[in-house]
């Protein structure tokens, strides 16, 4: 049993909030995105990005797919779809031009995670005491902590941190990145912005988890701990606690 729940604010310092989410308990897919471009447009495309993931779902049945490799490719087939329709958006509506978006989605079933991302929206998975990220950045700054050009400590503080590679929206063809993990008991799955992970560090995000709250108040005290620490920017999250289900007549 997936318990879950998500929450978003805008921040202290931004007047509006370009991020999205996706909560569909029924199918076991959780979704967020953050929008970037002028106008707006960000918001645009990041609740366009929602909103074509939920229908892709909704016209496929992925718990009839076993095969692993046949999942990743409906699931490219589905980034296809979004990154269609929203440059159908862009070119429809001059304002809307040059809008793209994060997109990171885990889709939950037998036991077993399943992630897709592009851009430098994030999973996490807290197991026992340590806490590590599933995903990796589609970003200038992890271009180049991979090359060894600036080191960890640079990278927090770095003038391009916001420069991203890869989005859905910004090219006529993009490829996500796909992960699979095996899912233990009590394991706590987080789906975040960069408003969150810039603000709250792994330890922090450890120690919230911690406290044994239920994933609501998990949600609600993580964006409170990156406002208190700044808020400078949009924060969403989606946190995600593997329980056992409860034995018939218990």
């Amino acid at each position: 049993m997936i318990e879950a729940s998500f929450a978003s604010d805008k921040g202290i310092t931004r007047s509006n909030n370009e991020d999205a989410c996706l909560v569909m308990p029924q199918d076991r897919l959780y979704v967020v995105a953050d929008g970037v471009g002028g106008n707006n447009s960000g918001e645009v495309a990041s609740r366009a990005a929602v909103t074509c993931v939920a229908d892709y779902v909704r016209r496929h049945d992925l718990s009839k797919i076993e095969d692993e490799t046949e999942l990743a490719a409906s699931f490219e087939d589905c980034i296809s779809e979004v990154n269609t329709s929203i440059l159908s958006i862009a070119r429809e509506f001059p304002d809307s031009r040059g809008m793209a978006t994060t997109l990171v989605i885990c889709y939950i079933n037998d036991n077993k995670a399943y992630f897709v991302n592009i851009g430098d929206s994030r999973a996490y998975l807290k197991r026992g005491s340590s806490i590590f990220q599933v995903t990796e950045d589609h970003s200038y700054v992890n271009t180049l902590l991979k090359l060894g050009v600036i080191t960890p400590d640079e990278a927090k503080v770095h003038e391009r941190g916001n420069v991203i590679t890869r989005a859905v929206g910004a090219e006529e063809n993009v490829r996500p990145d796909f992960y699979q993990i095996d899912l233990d008991e009590g394991d706590v799955i987080l789906l975040c912005t960069d408003g969150l992970y810039n603000e709250v560090t792994e330890d922090e995000m450890c120690e919230l988890i911690d406290t044994g709250h239920d994933m609501k108040t998990l949600a609600l005290d993580l964006v409170e701990q990156a406002n208190s620490a700044g808020g400078k920017d949009n924060i969403t999250v989606v946190c995600l606690k593997n329980r056992r289900e409860a034995a018939d007549g218990q």
